[in-house]
């Protein structure tokens, strides 16, 4: 699944390409895409239509493009969603659900939502151009400049869950997927199982900031890209899976001490870890049961 820095890598592709542009069609291939929008295919392609973009916006993995309305068109791309930008003409994608025909400043373009196992999907918000209301709910991410991480660090020492589960909570912190959090786990040589009430504020703010490292690193070859379905706008696959210490090494020697690393299930996903350097946590012990005092 596309993680933050892949969607990241989106939006600032779009940026470049689709400000000011306005919407002049759309056509809706496939009515799976556009499920949440209770307008159907028909009244998404409407609201949409003569619509400028103003900006591209991020929260999590959700994109929107605030529109001159107040509107915004919002975007999740799911397991194998791409958002790709081509000339008018182009072939179409095999998986091709939704184009966007743009008349823009400089040249004429396609916004196509291209979809291989349809869990993505795109939506009008109406009234979503600063915030969608559909996604208020979702955290700041560790890479946006208002996230709170003294309210992230006591929120996470407040409860007995382990780390990696709270990592992945959309709600706490937002962002961290399977893959970064596996990579900020292993340099901080934390096991995912360790509770949160178990670790210091300062354990728990060295790895946001490992999360921070990793995704920023991420950010700068263009995200992890492990098949062809992970990709830019431009259709170009990142190349950061060459440089992860943990997350797909099954077996390989640890980095740091030569231990293999290690594969377990976790939430119908895997968890990699290096047993030595990331010690699986001893269990609590149970607390006693007082004995009945005798009449």
């Amino acid at each position: 699944m596309p993680e933050l820095p892949e969607v990241e890598v989106v939006r600032a592709g779009l940026e470049r390409h689709v400000l000011g542009a306005t919407i002049v069609r759309v056509d809706v291939l496939h009515p799976r895409p556009v499920r949440r929008d209770l307008r159907g295919p028909a009244g998404f392609a409407e609201a949409l239509a003569g619509r400028r973009i103003d900006a591209v916006r991020r929260r999590g993995k959700y994109l929107w493009l605030p529109l001159d309305n107040g509107d915004a068109l919002l975007g999740h791309l799911g397991m194998s969603g791409q958002l790709l930008l081509q000339p008018p003409g182009a072939p179409d994608e095999r998986h091709l659900r939704v184009r966007i025909a743009l008349d823009g400043a400089d040249e004429d373009r396609e916004l196509r939502f291209v979809d291989q196992r349809m869990f993505g999907g795109l939506s009008v918000s109406a009234g979503g151009a600063d915030l969608p209301p559909e996604i208020a709910h979702i955290a700041r991410d560790p890479l946006d400049p208002e996230f709170d991480e003294d309210a992230v660090v006591r929120k996470v020492r407040r409860r007995s869950s382990g780390i990696k589960r709270q990592l992945l909570d959309q709600n706490l912190v937002s962002g961290v997927g399977n893959i970064y959090a596996d990579e900020a786990l292993w340099r901080a040589r934390v096991h995912g199982e360790r509770p949160g009430d178990r670790l210091t504020a300062a354990q728990v703010r060295e790895l946001l900031g490992h999360a921070r490292d990793v995704m920023v690193a991420a950010l700068g070859q263009g995200g992890t890209s492990f098949d062809a379905l992970y990709v830019n706008v431009n259709g170009e696959s990142g190349y950061f899976d060459r440089s992860l210490h943990a997350y797909g090494r099954e077996g390989e020697p640890c980095e740091r001490c030569g231990t293999a690393v290690r594969r377990v299930a976790f939430m119908n996903r895997s968890s990699y870890f290096c047993p030595t350097c990331q010690p699986v946590p001893r269990r609590r012990r149970a607390r006693p049961q007082a004995l009945p005092v005798p009449d």
